[in-house]
């Protein structure tokens, strides 16, 4: 299955979730690659400092070139692909043959805008062979009296053709710390809120790794 994580508006935190699906994956067992098509390269950074600290399971982040589609389509498994609008045509490319799209959408209306900026340019590659997007609220408010999370899930949800999951990520220390070091955040805090809502996500995307 080719999974897309994208969204147009830099700052969604589209490498950081792309990262911790691949580690969680390959630790069910799962033949998982990702592809990095943001020219800032983050996905492909940080799957480098995992490999240099020698942190197991690995999974390969391959860089972008004129074959791409080909490539894309040439594994079995799970294929994620981090795409931004830095790179329209990579992006495109991806969109073009994904079977899903995951968005990460931050709770302002900046990002929802962007959002559906990005929905339109879906449709204009896919036309009516669409392909399932799914979108969650990340980098959430943690504070409960912050009424914008909720605001912003509201307006996800009427968005056309978007089915808006149920796991939320929240703003949390936990995820810059782990990414940072090359690890997951179940793997520097197992027993942290940032862990749980990831693992949370991550079911809903893979229910079969609930077993694992």
């Amino acid at each position: 299955m080719i999974t897309v994580i994208g969204n147009l508006k830099g700052g969604a935190g589209k490498s950081t979730v792309a990262f911790n699906i691949g580690v969680r994956l390959a630790m069910a067992g799962h033949t998982v690659v990702a592809y990095d098509l943001d020219p800032q390269k983050t996905l492909h950074d940080v799957a480098s400092i995992r490999a240099e600290q020698g942190y197991e399971p690995q999974f390969p982040v391959y860089l972008p070139d004129m074959q791409l589609i080909g490539k894309l389509r040439s594994h079995n498994g799970d294929v994620l692909t981090d795409v931004g609008s830095a790179n329209i045509d990579g992006m495109k490319a991806a969109i073009s043959i994904c079977h899903r799209i995951v968005i990460p959408v931050p709770p302002s209306q900046a990002d929802i805008w962007s959002t559906q900026r990005f929905i339109r340019i879906i449709e204009q590659v896919r036309g009516d062979d669409m392909p399932e997007l799914l979108a969650f609220i990340n980098r959430a408010d943690t504070h409960h009296a912050v009424r914008e999370t909720d605001e912003a899930a509201a307006a996800l949800a009427t968005l056309r053709g978007i089915r808006l999951l149920d796991g939320r990520l929240g703003q949390r220390t936990a995820f810059r710390r782990s990414f940072s070091e090359g690890l997951a955040v179940q793997e520097l805090e197992p027993r942290s809120k940032a862990a749980t809502e990831m693992l949370s996500l991550l079911t809903e995307l893979y229910p079969e790794i609930q077993e694992k």
